[in-house]
């Protein structure tokens, strides 16, 4: 019989069983998580990578924690059961830890291919919610995860447990990186491409106007000089800098048409005396993730760039960063 309750009702039951699940597995996290982490650890150091095997909706999970797991510097793979009775287990080497995922831990078809891998020497680590399954008598070590209920109303369909096994792999991914002393940097060499690869490995001086092609005047030029400059150099702002190349100010087109519209000589003013000083700025060196977070924070179109002197280097415009495939 169909559940007659609102869509809206359904949906947020979904929502708060799922959050029940991950909370009760978040509250019994203790040292049987502790022993994983470190077995994890272990096997990287020794030079092993962790491989992940799981069927069905455990199966697509353990893709993703693998995939996580090497995005953060820690090599790990996804072997699928029956493709591993027919070849795969060839990718289990010395060093490896084998993490086995089914929440029932009766899952047929991944039992059957546990005692070749082990014969191979390989640890085998189980993270199940039935301890006393045939998958946690079979393997070296069992982390247990048990949930309360499915999201399902048969309570049959994987879906809280799912969702609790993606934030344990997540968990576990995010201590190792802390383990680690993984960086930006690391993450950024291992995106080299996409937006985020190029946030976290490109600097300001990659993505800035540099100084000689931007709109960069004297403070003692004229309001009407500066426009030229900026029509000039296709800048919505020009940086002020004096005789040094020390950074004074910034004047935008902003600044212009606030001007005008209350002084009529606006043309024939100095910088010097319609800048903005001391605008915001940022080191070349900078990384652009960084950029970016400064331009939203302080909700600015151009931002200058500056060297360890305080000398201009160039302005970002961001209307540029789009072009890059930055935004």
């Amino acid at each position: 019989m169909s559940d007659k309750r609102p869509v809206l009702e359904i949906a947020r039951e979904v929502f708060d069983i799922e959050i029940e699940g991950v909370t009760a597995l978040r509250d019994s996290l203790g040292e049987s998580f502790e022993v994983l982490v470190k077995r994890c650890a272990a096997a990287v150091a020794a030079g092993g990578k962790i491989v992940l095997t799981g069927v069905g909706k455990s199966g697509y999970i353990g893709k993703k924690i693998a995939a996580t797991l090497s995005s953060v510097g820690n090599p790990a793979v996804f072997m699928h059961p029956v493709e591993a009775r027919h070849g795969d287990l060839g990718l289990l080497q010395k060093n490896d830890l084998l993490i086995a995922l089914s929440y029932s831990g009766e899952t047929e078809e991944l039992l059957v291919v546990l005692t070749p891998a082990k014969r191979l020497g390989v640890e085998l680590i189980a993270i199940t919610g039935n301890k006393g399954s045939s998958l946690a008598q079979m393997s070296d070590f069992v982390m247990e995860m048990a949930v309360p209920r499915e999201a399902c109303p048969f309570n049959l369909a994987p879906t809280t447990t799912t969702t609790a096994l993606l934030v344990l792999g997540d968990a576990l991914a995010m201590v190792l990186l802390n383990i680690n002393g993984f960086t930006k940097s690391d993450y950024g060499r291992r995106h080299p491409g996409g937006a985020i690869g190029r946030m976290v490995t490109m600097k300001a001086a990659d993505v800035m106007r540099k100084a000689a092609d931007a709109a960069v005047v004297p403070p003692e030029f004229t309001v009407r000089e500066t426009l030229y400059a900026m029509s000039h150099a296709r800048s919505g702002a020009a940086v002020v800098a004096d005789a040094d190349g020390k950074l004074l100010g910034i004047f935008t087109d902003g600044d212009f048409r606030r001007s005008a519209a209350r002084d009529d000589l606006v043309l024939t003013r100095k910088m010097s005396e319609v800048m903005t000083p001391s605008p915001i700025s940022v080191n070349a060196e900078a990384m652009v993730v960084e950029v970016i977070k400064l331009v939203e924070k302080r909700r600015v179109d151009d931002l200058v760039v500056v060297d360890d002197e305080g000398k201009v280097a160039g302005i970002i415009d961001i209307q540029d960063l789009p072009g890059l495939k930055i935004m």
